[in-house]
């Protein structure tokens, strides 16, 4: 094999490799977390260029990563796709459009999503969830690439499935797309439910995001009832998560706290005692009454607590 070859697929592996282990620390990825990228034998290799969406780093033969920004509101709209892929990633079922910089197909960067195409080869797209957040989806293949609309077509693929010959698999582009959708739908409730509580655990006030979810009231598989909006949502720490979860805790559609009498029974620590502590009290609400926690949702939620406390 090519050399040069050889080494682009050696530290793609590498970059992949670093972007998951990123993506198993935090609920989201921010420059702050990209810009560093990761060391190839001694080498520092970006995963993203910060001012432009598709990048190659120059010790590689073949693109490496694309991204959408997700655009802030006020703030200029430079490319459809900053508006359009969370549309068409909810409502298609197999590709999405991807802009080309520029009105210029011969130009560098959209050669390199061409020559990405032509080899099938596996990138990464830095999918923006809010501003300044992205979720990394890889592998993903550049499936189509249109000069006169200026935009090529990209496809998304299982993580564990081999590199080769995914581009023309319908059925694995379907299944993957719903499983984009879905981390989309995730990344979007867990930002609006936290956001709208100004960054804190509804119950204990812990203001570290990364140690908080965003807990459904309804579970998502219920159609009716379980839509990822704010109201069907509450920021919660991950032990007071799973104290929810388990029916440990439950909050009634007055939002008062009550504690099962399993828990209460028990006597075994700080940790246990902040959990019992928690009898009594009331559910910090947002600012806006809009975001409150649906009364109806939650006395559907408190009847399964009585039933199981």
């Amino acid at each position: 094999m090519n050399t040069t070859i050889e080494l682009d697929t050696a530290i793609r592996t590498a970059a992949f490799e670093q972007v998951r282990q990123l993506t198993q620390i935090y609920d989201h990825l921010t420059v702050a977390e990209l810009a560093p990228g990761f060391e190839f034998h001694g080498e520092r290799i970006p995963l993203i260029n910060p001012r432009r969406g598709i990048f190659k780093p120059r010790q590689m033969r073949y693109l490496l990563s694309i991204k959408t920004v997700y655009p802030s509101p006020g703030r200029r709209v430079w490319y459809d796709d900053q508006t359009d892929v969370h549309r068409q990633i909810f409502e298609g079922d197999e590709t999405v459009d991807y802009a080309f910089m520029g009105d210029k197909p011969d130009a560098a960067d959209n050669r390199w999503l061409r020559e990405a195409m032509d080899d099938r080869i596996p990138i990464i797209y830095f999918l923006g969830s809010a501003p300044g957040r992205y979720e990394a989806i890889l592998p993903t293949f550049i499936v189509g690439w249109n000069p006169v609309a200026l935009k090529a077509q990209i496809a998304f693929s299982d993580t564990e499935s081999r590199f080769a010959g995914i581009a023309e698999a319908i059925p694995e582009r379907r299944y993957a797309l719903r499983s984009v959708k879905q981390r989309l739908h995730q990344a979007s409730f867990r930002e609006a439910v936290i956001t709208a509580y100004n960054g804190r655990c509804a119950l204990s006030r812990l203001p570290e995001q990364r140690l908080l979810d965003a807990a459904h009231i309804v579970d998502d598989k219920d159609e009716e009832m379980g839509q990822p909006v704010v109201s069907n949502g509450i920021p919660l720490s991950k032990i007071h998560h799973a104290a929810f979860d388990a029916h440990l805790i439950g909050i009634d559609p007055d939002y008062r706290l009550h504690v099962s009498e399993r828990l209460l029974s028990q006597d075994d620590g700080p940790m246990l005692d902040a959990l019992k502590g928690l009898r009594g009290g009331k559910l910090c609400l947002p600012r806006r009454e809009k975001d409150w926690p649906d009364r109806d949702r939650l006395a559907l939620r408190f009847e399964r607590f009585k039933l199981l406390a």
